[in-house]
């Protein structure tokens, strides 16, 4: 390992793979610190502050596809956070579907996951185009991997290159599944959707609607063209922040490690 890189105490993920999805448990990695953000760590055996001594940590968020920067504060899970970009920008957290880190692209790499980091930059990308196509199942798998929000939304995480769903252009890694068949899916985690897709019948066509991000001009490009995308912007982090979906959020400092 490099000399002072910091090897991170595991965290419960947000983000569960295979046909994978986000919970409510959320981790804030504390790096160098933003005005507001400050938060000493818990020593080791005593419980934690009272929740009015709490310090509020403050992060910086802008809509994905473009708007002036907003301050987030004051959440303690995922759907308290959606909430809260949704009040900052005058939009309903159901418009929300979910965020990226340090950058507004569509790169599922950035998505906000188990942690974030004090000097991380949300971006939130919100509901956009609907689109209804029909699909021919030629094959058992259709390719694609799923993950959802933590508050009703699943999405396409990846799609398999060469797969019966990479063949169609028209839908993308980002795009929201709002109903199969008509079945409404709003609501259901990222294993029920994808039950449903691995049970359809071999050979038949099915119905997908689905909901795509709402994109800047410069994102609209070449499916191809989207993934893997890297920022500029970089997380930094020296201590985790755990938001919990049952008791007080709680600090952890990383393990340093110095290899020679």
């Amino acid at each position: 390992m490099p000399l002072g890189l910091g090897r991170r105490k595991k965290a419960s993920p947000l983000m569960e793979e295979e046909d994978g999805g986000e919970r409510s448990a959320l981790s804030v990695s504390q790096g160098g610190g933003m005005p507001g953000s400050s938060l000493s760590p818990v020593p080791p055996g005593l419980p934690p502050p009272a929740p009015a001594l709490r310090p509020r940590l403050v992060f910086h968020a802008q809509l994905a596809h473009g708007s002036p920067t907003g301050r987030i504060e004051g959440f303690s899970n995922v759907k308290e956070l959606y909430g809260k970009i949704a009040e900052a920008f005058h939009i309903t957290a159901g418009d929300v579907m979910f965020c990226t880190l340090n950058t507004h692209r569509l790169d599922m790499e950035k998505l906000l996951g188990g942690q974030i980091g004090l000097e991380d930059f949300i971006f939130a990308h919100i509901r956009g185009q609907k689109k209804e196509l029909e699909v021919y199942k030629s094959e058992d798998s259709l390719g694609l991997t799923i993950t959802d929000n933590g508050a009703g939304y699943a999405f396409i995480k990846r799609i398999k290159e060469g797969s019966v769903i990479h063949r169609m252009q028209l839908i993308s890694v980002g795009d929201m599944i709002e109903a199969i068949n008509g079945k409404n899916l709003i609501g259901s985690r990222h294993f029920e959707v994808a039950k449903i897709l691995k049970e359809l019948p071999r050979g038949r066509n099915f119905t997908l609607k689905l909901c795509e991000p709402l994109k800047a001009f410069e994102m609209i490009a070449p499916r191809s063209g989207l993934g893997g995308v890297n920022s500029s912007m970089s997380p930094s982090g020296r201590g985790t922040l755990r938001l919990r979906s049952k008791g007080p959020p709680t600090v952890e400092e990383l393990v340093r490690t110095n290899v020679t």
